[in-house]
């Protein structure tokens, strides 16, 4: 694959994974509106480890907390900060794994991916992020994060599996909907995508193994380290971002996005 395409795809799927404006939608909407080739299951599995790597590294001490209390969570003694931690971030990605199968059992996931339907998720859900902003109060904090919490959350972000959704948007929007402020609801979105981009990446990295080469590997590598840097400055930028602006902005640019893409889908 030719460098550019592979820079121009992890800088897209790393500036857009942990902003609110959908990183699925970007990436399929690359080569349909630019001719480009289809980049593959390959380099999508290296642009998430890229960004996964971007996330852990930002959250490392929310992720280390997690990680210490692992061991713990999953033989059910949730009696530690970090068991409790690790035990939600559980909890909350088990609806996106049991609604990807289905989607994928059903052949829905191949047929949702159209310019229409991104149009219409892109404004859709980019108004509600609006209202759940706007409407949504600031008087709980990521601490108090419970396990009705997880599960709503995790039913939020098993929305996201439609194109154009945005995994992040959706699940800030859920949490502004109970209450978080906006700093501890991106948060608590940044966290919920680690065990969800893990999971991504065993699904689709046991599909592509298969057609891997030396050649693959290579542009895969390329591709991880582009989308770690891009997604890194992205998350960086956002969470220093929100301590000052709303998501207004993000909403603003689904809007204009998911319009233009209407126009386009039904012309």
């Amino acid at each position: 694959m030719p460098l550019f395409h592979l820079i121009l795809v992890a800088v897209i799927q790393g500036i857009t994974e942990f902003l609110p404006v959908s990183s699925s939608g970007h990436l399929i909407l690359l080569p349909g509106l630019t001719g480009l080739e289809d980049q593959g299951q390959a380099i999508d599995v290296a642009v998430h480890v890229g960004t996964l790597f971007a996330v852990i590294l930002y959250f490392w001490p929310d992720v280390k907390l997690a990680l210490s209390g692992l061991p713990r969570a999953v033989t059910g003694r949730i009696d530690t900060e970090g068991s409790k931690l690790a035990f939600l971030l559980i909890v909350s990605s088990i609806p996106v794994v049991a609604f990807g199968v289905l989607l994928k059992m059903t052949g829905l996931d191949d047929d949702m991916r159209s310019i229409a339907v991104i149009g219409w998720t892109m404004l859709v859900f980019g108004i509600v992020l609006y209202w759940a902003d706007q409407a949504g109060e600031a008087t709980r904090e990521a601490r108090d994060w419970s396990l009705r919490d997880a599960m709503v959350m995790g039913v939020w972000q098993a929305i996201a599996l439609i194109p154009g959704t945005s995994r992040s948007g959706i699940t800030i929007t859920g949490a502004r909907f109970m209450g978080y402020g906006r700093s501890d609801a991106a948060r608590l979105s940044m966290l919920m995508s680690i065990p969800v981009i893990i999971e991504s990446g065993v699904f689709l990295g046991a599909e592509a193994v298969y057609t891997a080469n030396v050649g693959l590997i290579r542009d895969s590598a390329i591709a991880a380290a582009f989308a770690f840097v891009s997604a890194l400055l992205a998350l960086t930028l956002m969470m220093r971002l929100l301590r000052s602006v709303s998501f207004t902005p993000y909403v603003i640019y689904r809007i204009v996005l998911g319009i233009v893409l209407l126009v386009v889908a039904y012309s």
